[in-house]
């Protein structure tokens, strides 16, 4: 399984995600591949990163119930609509 390339060369580790840009960064290239493994596994990473406190807060989400979400790979429309915002993350097709 491959992990996601983060931008600015993060490693990709809880640690390292720290700032909402730099968890925004990896959730941004984990959804961008198109490889629901990598998805997966970006996923429990952010489930154990300190910036999910600050996606959380800018998505409006509960932190909690947003961890407990990533590390269980399962979210809701709502929550992925949330988090594709704060991220600026577009759906195919849709205008920028």
């Amino acid at each position: 399984m491959t992990s996601p390339t983060i931008p600015g060369g993060a490693s990709g580790d809880a640690a390292s995600l720290a700032t909402l840009e730099a968890l925004a960064a990896w959730l941004a290239a984990a959804f961008e591949s198109g490889d629901t493994a990598v998805l997966v596994e970006a996923l429990a990473v952010a489930a154990r990163a300190e910036g999910t406190t600050h996606l959380a807060a800018a998505a409006g989400l509960p932190q909690a119930a947003l961890r407990a979400a990533f590390a269980s790979g399962e979210l809701s429309l709502d929550a992925t609509l949330a988090i594709m915002k704060v991220i600026d993350l577009h759906l195919p097709g849709e205008a920028h």
